[in-house]
Formats: structure tokens, C-alpha cells, sequence
């Protein structure tokens, strides 16, 4: 029974539960409110004598009182009951609704005493007594005034919902807290006890039954929502035990760290390792691995920024998603947006002073570029250059090595390092993916072309730094390997969540499948 957990337990309890309330609450709105319904309920029953009729009363509990009656020898023996008569129901009720007989509606008993006087108020219903004539005693017929039976007749008193009035009785004989009864007949309602927190209070608004049920169902709807916060994600379909090496884009490296880390908690038992070197060292170790690789796919996974360069037919190509990248500056350059024609001057050397740009005071252009192998400059090239970086002339980006350089432009082997140094050193000029060049201190980005690069706009956008982010492996790899299931995790899986939060566009996605298939 793999059915039975206690998630799924709680969740078919709290099913029934809740179908069981709504029924009854069905039930009540069909059944209850509609009829016609006389409530009542004792409020007051103490002794006012000498105390003999409360004494069994006072043994068990009931409040000891002290009074004048006492004194009163024709009250030795007495007690009186307050009676409280209501409609609580959601009809009203009117004289001819009572059907016991002609001359009266109700009928009160009190077990054990004898009435000596009824007295009947309404406070919040003075028209109420008018339906008591001046002359009601309350006595049935044969009651011999106060020597008659315990009993006493109540009229036909119409009630609106809600209505209600009181009876006061004078009683002797018997003990407190005797039985008291009100009997009647009602077309198409009953007559019932009530109950109330208070003598003189309406009934609660929830009952005791209402307030159970919303604490149950409560409590099983936060158990289940606990249950479920903490239940283990099911490993994905397609999970793959062993170990991997991704490697290529450094551009692309933070992102697919995030996956790999992702994939290793959704798929206990496999180990990835992101070991980025730039798309062309990436595509270059993986054509040597397969190479030497006996036979089948070796388990390695090459990112590049943009398809690989010509040869290495036995490369499998994968879209993986769209990347965009951006210029950056230090700080110390108020410079935010650079049309293509000046950054083409840039690094031709035709421009070497950012006061040039700016008109403010002088200070040196810097360009930090990455290595020849690097596929964000391949992009950056092609993409916004039109043509080949010029050749480095400073190894330390700080001192010209060549003399005939008219600006300082150095080379590095990682997004990383492009960002250290560009943020580290002033009037310095770099690229880098988007998400690496957000947030970081000590730079910011610039436009191009009056644009920056936004996720949200891509393929609609006329921004040029951009470029489709391909995965390589060495022919197909085994549909249960490591690496075929860490690239479908990536491609069309829970990767792509992650690939989007770090400012790509998956290929898989409606806009992505566009822009990817056109190259």
C-alpha cells in the first residue's frame, strides 16, 4: 500500500472532514434555520425562604444567599424561577402557528412546587404584553389561585425571529433546581431547550461544535502543509549515478555550477565538475578525451559561446540557451553608453584618453581583453567589433611592454580575472556575461548603442552583444550515462530555472526556441 503515508493520510481525513462539514452545513441551511422554533431556558432558580428548599441545592455546590425574605414567614418555603421564552429560529412565529388549543400556546411545569405568582416583562419587546390580558394569572383552567397545580398557560404570543420575553414565577414547595418544563405544539417547528454562556447573552455566534471542527481542520491543513515543505523532492526521471567534467565558457561557468549543484542534490550518487577554461580549451580537450577514448562517448560536456570553429566532426551539437553580454568600465569613468563607431575606435587605438569622450579630465584608456581561445571575445569580435582585437601590448595590464602601442590592452584567461582587473584598475575597459558584470563593486556596465542588455527583451531587442550558449559531446553518449542526463537536465529540465536566474535565455523556452533555431 504505497498509497498509505501520512501526507496521504491527513490529506483524505481532511477531504472527509471537509465533506462532512459541507453536508452538514447543507443539511442545517435546508433543514434547521427553516423551521419554526420556541427556545427556552431557566435563568434564574434560588430559594428567597428559610433556606429548606435549597438545601439539597446548597450540598451540591449551589451559591449560598442571605436575604430579607427570610423574615417572611408566607415565604419559609419559596423560590423563584426566571424563564426566558424566544424564538430562535429563522421563521417567524405567529398566533395561529401555536396548535395545542384555543385558549393557550404554552405550557409551563415546574416538578415538585406550587405557583404562587407570575409576572411576565419584555423589555426589548413592550408590545409583546400586549398579547397578556390585564386579567392573565397564568392559572389553567381549575387553578384555584395560589393553592392550584404547578403549572402555568402561556398565550399565543406572536414572535418575530429573534423576539423574546420573560416569565417570572413565585413558587414554594419542592427544592431548587427541580425540574422545568415548556411544552407546546408548533405548526411545522418544535419547542426546545436552549442554551446560552450567559443568563441574559444570545447564544454564541460559533457553537462548540463549529469551533471543533475548525480546529481540526486546522490543524490537519497545517500538518499537511508541513508534511509537504519538508517531504523530499523525488529525484528527477533520467537521474544517472557516476561522475562528470564540464568544462569550456567561462562566461557560461557560473551558471552551469549552479546546475551541477542542483543536479548532485535532485540525484544523490553523481558528482559534476565545472572546470572552465574558455569554449576553445573546452572544445579542445574534449576532441583529445574522445580521441582517446576506447570506445563510446568519454564523460565530458564542452560549453562554448557560439558554435565550435571548423573541424572535430564527431562533436554533437546542443543549444543550450541565449547569452548576452555586456561592456564594463571602473567607476572612475563617468562613462555609460558607447555607440558602436567609438567602441571600434576604442581598440583601434584612435582614441586613447577617455577625456576624449567625456571632456572632463584626462586619464588613459585601458582595455582588458580575454585570450585568443576565450568565446566571449570571439563574440564580442564578431558581434560588435566587426573584425579582430589588436594584439596585446602589456602583460601586467598596467605597464605599455610595447612601445609603439598607442593604448595599454592586456589579455586574461577568464571572465574573473577580467572583472578583478577592470574594477581594480582606473580608465580600464572590459566585457563579460551579463549576470558576472551585475552588482559587482568597483565597475558598472555601459549601453551600446544607447542599450543594455535585458533578458526580458532578447530577440525583440537590436543589442548585439549576444550569443547562443552551445553544449558539445564527444557523438551521442548512452541514453543512461552521467552525461546525457546532466545535459537534458540542463537543456529542458529543472536546469533551466537556474539558467534563467542567471540572466540567460534557455533555448527551450517559447522565445528561446525561436531565436536558437535561427543561429
Amino acid at each position: 500500500m504505497d498509497w498509505l503515508t501520512a501526507e496521504n493520510l491527513i490529506a483524505v481525513v481532511t477531504a472527509l472532514l471537509g465533506v462532512l462539514v459541507s453536508a452538514g452545513a447543507v443539511w442545517y441551511e435546508r433543514r434547521v434555520p427553516h423551521q419554526r422554533r420556541v427556545g427556552y431556558r431557566v435563568q434564574l432558580d434560588t430559594a428567597i425562604g428559610d433556606g429548606t428548599a435549597d438545601r439539597a441545592a446548597t450540598s451540591r455546590g449551589a451559591t449560598v444567599r442571605r436575604g430579607f425574605f427570610d423574615a417572611t414567614r408566607d415565604l419559609a418555603h419559596a423560590s423563584l424561577v426566571l424563564l426566558r421564552i424566544e424564538n430562535d429560529g429563522a421563521l417567524a412565529i405567529g398566533a395561529e402557528h401555536y396548535t395545542d388549543g384555543d385558549d393557550h400556546g404554552l405550557t409551563v411545569e415546574f416538578t415538585g412546587r406550587r405557583v404562587k405568582a407570575v409576572v411576565v416583562t419584555a423589555p426589548d419587546h413592550p408590545r409583546l404584553l400586549s398579547h397578556f390580558p390585564d386579567s392573565w394569572t397564568g392559572a389553567p383552567d381549575g387553578w384555584a389561585g395560589t393553592t392550584g397545580a404547578a403549572t402555568i398557560q402561556l398565550p399565543k404570543v406572536p414572535l418575530n425571529r429573534g423576539a423574546h420575553y420573560k416569565v417570572l414565577v413565585l413558587l414554594t414547595g419542592g427544592r431548587v433546581g427541580d425540574e422545568v418544563t415548556v411544552d407546546g405544539n408548533i405548526a411545522e417547528g418544535h419547542v426546545h431547550v436552549n442554551r446560552s454562556t450567559t443568563p441574559d447573552d444570545t447564544p454564541p455566534v460559533f457553537s462548540r461544535a463549529a469551533r471543533t471542527v475548525t480546529v481540526a481542520l486546522t490543524v490537519c491543513v497545517v500538518a499537511l502543509a508541513a508534511l509537504v515543505v519538508h517531504e523530499r523532492t523525488p529525484p528527477p526521471l533520467g537521474c544517472a549515478r557516476g561522475a562528470l567534467t564540464v568544462t569550456g565558457s567561462t562566461a557560461f561557468a557560473p551558471a552551469v555550477r549552479d546546475v551541477a549543484r542542483k543536479y548532485e542534490k535532485d540525484c544523490p550518487g553523481s558528482r559534476v565538475v565545472v572546470e572552465a577554461h574558455g569554449s576553445a580549451s573546452g572544445i579542445r580537450r574534449l576532441a583529445e578525451e574522445g580521441a582517446r577514448a576506447s570506445r563510446g562517448s568519454p564523460a565530458v560536456i564542452a560549453l562554448s559561446d557560439g558554435r565550435k570553429p571548423g573541424g572535430h566532426p564527431q562533436l554533437r551539437e546542443s543549444t543550450v540557451a541565449v547569452s548576452l553580454f555586456t561592456l564594463v568600465v571602473n567607476d572612475s569613468t563617468p562613462v555609460h553608453t558607447l555607440d558602436r563607431d567609438r567602441i571600434r575606435r576604442l581598440y583601434r587605438g584612435e582614441i586613447t584618453d577617455w577625456s576624449e569622450i567625456t571632456g572632463g579630465p584626462r586619464q588613459p584608456v585601458l582595455l582588458v581583453s580575454r585570450n585568443a581561445g576565450s568565446g566571449t571575445r570571439e563574440v564580442f569580435q564578431r558581434r560588435v567589433l566587426g573584425r579582430n582585437e589588436p594584439a596585446h601590448s602589456s602583460q601586467d595590464c598596467r605597464h605599455r611592454d610595447d612601445p609603439e602601442a598607442r593604448v595599454i590592452r592586456c589579455e586574461l584567461d577568464s571572465t574573473e580575472q577580467v572583472l578583478a582587473t577592470v574594477a581594480a584598475l582606473p580608465g580600464a575597459l572590459g566585457y563579460t556575461e551579463l549576470r558576472a558584470g551585475t552588482g559587482l563593486k568597483g565597475l558598472h556596465r555601459v549601453a551600446i548603442d544607447g542599450r543594455l542588455p535585458s533578458p526580458e527583451e532578447t530577440g525583440t531587442s537590436p543589442y548585439p552583444y549576444r550569443e547562443i550558449e552551445y553544449a558539445y559531446t564527444w557523438g551521442e553518449p548512452p541514453a543512461d550515462s552521467l552525461a546525457s542526463s546532466f545535459l537534458t537536465y540542463l537543456t529542458r529540465g529543472g536546469g533551466q530555472d537556474v539558467v534563467r536566474v542567471h540572466g540567460h535565455l534557455p533555448c527551450a523556452s517559447p522565445k528561446g526556441l525561436r531565436i536558437c533555431a535561427d543561429g
